[in-house]
């Protein structure tokens, strides 16, 4: 699960996971969960992961972070749902207010994929936003022509991994 801030609206070029942790080079073993960050260092986005074991948190600063597991590479491989499926749980998620944080998730899943296409933000991407209210992010879906006006909504530390589990649950499915 990735807990975002206002910048990842914008495109960066992230490497993929080094399978070493940052702080101690140790190789990260099949299954082990490890923690990455996206930190600004000058003009570049970085991206750092560490062990469980040396996971003190996320950095000041950091843009995002997320807990990810090593995949085992026997193991057969997961697939996201198609992006019609995710837009049809999108929608799903419309009006519930007790899921606002995992339709916000979602929405920024679905900008990424370019399912949804970002049109304004009453944020900019420099603001730390404290109080939720009145914070919203406006998309546009090209696939349906709907717009859609989504509350930013940063999940607590709490659902970080419910969301994770529930999308994971309902959108992953194994490669045959």
């Amino acid at each position: 699960m990735i807990v975002l801030n206002a910048f990842l609206v914008m495109d960066f070029d992230v490497k993929r996971c080094t399978r070493r942790c940052a702080k101690n080079n140790r190789e990260f073993q099949p299954g082990e969960v490890f923690y990455s960050v996206l930190v600004v260092e000058g003009p570049d986005v970085v991206r750092y992961d560490y062990g469980e074991q040396a996971w003190e948190g996320p950095p000041e600063n950091v843009l995002g972070w997320w807990k990810s597991q090593m995949p085992d590479p026997t193991a057969r491989k997961l697939h996201w749902a198609p992006n019609d499926v995710m837009l049809h749980y999108f929608e799903q998620l419309t009006g519930k207010t007790d899921n606002q944080d995992t339709r916000y998730v979602l929405a920024l899943l679905l900008l990424r994929r370019r399912v949804l296409r970002l049109e304004e933000s009453t944020v900019e991407p420099t603001e730390e936003i404290i109080d939720n209210s009145e914070k919203t992010m406006s998309f546009f879906c090209p696939r349906n022509e709907k717009q859609y006006q989504i509350n930013i909504v940063y999940p607590t530390a709490d659902r970080v991994e419910q969301i994770q589990e529930e999308l994971a649950r309902l959108l992953f499915a194994k490669a045959g």
